[in-house]
């Protein structure tokens, strides 16, 4: 059995952490390391690594809590915006090997840029071979 990841440390309180929501399946908690006050990390209780291991009633459940928290979360730190988002894997910058859902809150002029400057570049495809990858994953979906 692994280890406890320090997700399901903070849920347990076996570490400090400023938890400010919670249902049977989903606990929000402040980033320790935030990128704007206010950050907060959204997780399913249980330690699914990804997005694609978690049963889509908790995935339901995680993104409920999103909806509810974000513009709790704006309004208490009196934020313009949110920038939401998963790094699913670690590929994708992925630290804690525990699903978790950023609520980054945004304001005018923070010089933070959009879900776009995620990676580095656009993608070259011509429209033929971004239909091909439309065509592939939608056989992959049955």
């Amino acid at each position: 059995m692994s280890e406890p990841t320090i997700f399901e440390r903070i849920i347990e309180g076996d570490v400090p952490g400023h938890i400010v929501y919670e249902t049977e399946t989903v606990a929000a908690f402040l980033d320790a390391n935030p990128l704007t006050p206010g950050h907060t990390l959204v997780v399913p209780k249980e330690p699914y690594t990804r997005l694609r291991d978690a049963p889509p009633e908790v995935v339901t459940d995680v993104f409920e809590a999103v909806r509810t928290l974000s513009p709790a979360i704006e309004d208490a730190v009196d934020a313009d915006a949110a920038t939401i988002g998963v790094n699913d894997g670690t590929a994708a910058g992925q630290e804690v090997s525990h699903l978790h859902v950023h609520v980054v809150p945004r304001f005018e002029g923070d010089g933070g840029g959009s879900i776009h400057t995620a990676v580095g570049s656009v993608a070259d495809l011509d429209d033929d071979e971004i239909g091909e990858i439309g065509s592939e994953i939608a056989a992959r979906l049955g």
